[in-house]
């Protein structure tokens, strides 16, 4: 391949269009390429190597943190962006823990056949699941969960199987759009309070999403670390 290269010679190999390049450009996520005579972009080996590095991220990493990594990059900051991946992986460890917490409840609930009857208030549960009480008050507004009402005080108060749907919520915060996270929002949504059965499905999505989410964050590190290479940062 020659060193100099044009927008469609990428786009063609990288299965992108052209002007995905000129938005990566535009969002200062590869260095500015230099300008034919004519006005046209000639990009370089080192532009492909970046422009590799945003599609392999952004699966797993999602674009916002791609273009942050990216931009420190080229600023040959290693650690700051090496730090901000860190700080991504350790959120998806974070929602392979809740997951897993959820389950538990889940299974605790199904071998007791009842739900129980001790309610617990948005305060308590916002503590429980660190998740602040104004996004709980916006999810029972959207029809995302629901509550009763304490007869003594009309505080919202939730059952168990409401905290599970919480903790099922709280594991797509941190993930990157898609068709399937969507789908599983939905099914969320129309969780009713004892449907272990379809809790139990949406559990499972979930732990597959978290695995493939992981396994492409792993095959984004690999592009990133060949641009790392390609810049004398490692």
């Amino acid at each position: 391949m020659s060193n100099k290269l044009r927008p469609a010679d990428i786009a063609k190999r990288l299965k992108i269009s052209t002007s995905s390049l000129r938005n990566y450009e535009a969002r200062g996520m590869v260095p500015p390429p230099k300008r034919l005579s004519t006005g046209y972009r000639v990009y370089t080996e080192e532009h492909v190597a970046y422009f590799e590095c945003i599609v392999a991220m952004s699966p797993g990493f999602g674009m916002e943190i791609t273009s942050i990594v990216l931009k420190s990059i080229q600023l040959k900051d290693l650690d700051s962006a090496l730090w901000i991946i860190n700080k991504a992986q350790a959120a998806i460890y974070e929602d392979k823990k809740t997951t897993e917490k959820a389950i538990t409840m889940l299974e605790n609930m199904i071998k007791e056949q009842f739900r129980m009857e001790k309610y617990m208030t948005i305060g308590s549960i916002s503590t429980k699941t660190q998740i602040p009480a104004s996004t709980l008050r916006y999810w029972e507004k959207e029809g995302l969960i629901t509550s009763i009402r304490d007869k003594n005080n009309n505080y919202r108060l939730f059952d168990r199987f409401q905290m599970i749907k919480i903790l099922l919520m709280k594991t797509t915060k941190n993930a990157v759009y898609s068709q399937e996270i969507m789908q599983l929002k939905k099914a969320m949504k129309n969780l009713d309070g004892g449907d272990f059965n379809k809790a139990k499905i949406i559990v499972s999505d979930i732990q597959k999403q978290l695995n493939k989410r992981n396994q492409e964050q792993l095959y984004g590190l690999f592009h990133f670390y060949r641009l790392c290479e390609m810049l004398n940062l490692y």
